[in-house]
């Protein structure tokens, strides 16, 4: 897994690209000016969209301060390194409408839909796990964001 970090203060976004060893990428936009987070999944013609939260805009902020010391390579896992796994629920027929999103968003989408997530503590029984996207975050903590449909 090789992962970069594209920090644009004047946008207020962090993108984290993170590509498989297949070559595929999936992208992650941190967009604090609008509140989003919005991941793009490799090989998906969708992306999905939630709204920020304190730990999130802590995030940005600390790739905003080490951006300073130049970071274009988010450090690797390392011992002290923190995994977490995070479930996110896509909600179903609630598609977001692009002038919703933010120019940020719409730019990391193009003509894709965009979907609304919601994050779930624990996973559900009777969840269909969608995809999985990790990603590691400089403050030593990685995590693994996993995507699902409830059946209906």
């Amino acid at each position: 897994m090789n992962q970069s970090a594209i920090i644009n203060k004047f946008k207020d976004t962090v993108t984290y690209c993170v590509t498989s060893p297949s070559n595929q990428t999936s992208t992650v936009l941190f967009d604090r000016k609008n509140g989003y987070v919005c991941y793009k999944p490799m090989g998906q013609h969708s992306c999905y969209l939630r709204m920020m939260d304190a730990w999130d805009r802590e995030t940005v902020q600390m790739s905003f301060n080490m951006s300073e010391r130049r970071v274009d390579q988010v450090p690797l896992p390392n011992g002290r390194t923190q995994y977490y796994r995070e479930f996110l629920e896509v909600v179903p027929g609630k598609p977001v409408r692009p002038e919703e999103a933010g120019e940020a968003v719409r730019a990391l989408c193009e003509q894709a839909p965009i979907y609304w997530v919601k994050r779930k503590e624990g996973p559900p029984k009777q969840r269909l796990i969608y995809l999985c996207i990790d990603i590691c975050f400089p403050s030593n903590i990685c995590v693994s964001i996993c995507f699902y449909y409830l059946p209906e």
